[in-house]
């Protein structure tokens, strides 16, 4: 599946995937405030999907057929599968270390997302993270980040997802 992140002149971003079979899904982020986090947070969606083999997170589900607006669970296809809660759960601590700019430890992230699982808001983890995983996922996410500011208005930040392997464009 090919991602594009557009960046537009006016502060906000969409969001397209396009399918292998050629369908195509997206969304636009129009308040500049909205826009400015959830382009991080689709870029560490990325990182976290392929860097740790996520196949049933966001863009798996995407890629798979799900609608962006089935994604919030409330859409035409229920509720997200538990690996997609996973993922959530996980890009939304990255997003709230992200914030703090106080790196977490693997033990921490292990900890909220062995208690969201116990609570029964996500799955397990198959095995715990490790720091190198967070290093590898940190790694992603810097440098998608950095290319997505560097990208003018009206250009577009391609990647493409596979359910096998993902990798980005150059």
């Amino acid at each position: 599946m090919r991602i594009e992140l557009s960046r537009r002149a006016d502060g906000t971003t969409t969001l397209r995937c396009v399918r292998d079979d050629g369908s195509v899904t997206w969304q636009n982020q129009r308040a500049p405030h909205h826009a400015a986090f959830f382009a991080l947070h689709d870029l560490t969606h990325f990182a976290v999907e392929t860097v740790l083999g996520f196949r049933r997170g966001f863009y798996g589900l995407v890629a798979g057929g799900w609608e962006i607006d089935d994604t919030t669970g409330k859409g035409a296809r229920g509720p997200l599968p538990p690996e997609a809660l996973t993922v959530e759960q996980l890009v939304g601590a990255l997003d709230r270390e992200r914030a703090s700019a106080t790196p977490w430890s693997a033990e921490e992230f292990n900890e909220l997302l062995a208690a969201t699982a116990a609570a029964g808001r996500a799955a397990p983890l198959s095995r715990p993270l490790t720091d190198d995983d967070l290093r590898r996922v940190r790694e992603i996410v810097q440098d998608l980040s950095a290319r997505w500011a560097a990208l003018a208005p009206g250009e577009v930040l391609a990647l493409t997802f596979d359910a096998g392997v993902a990798t980005p464009q150059r």
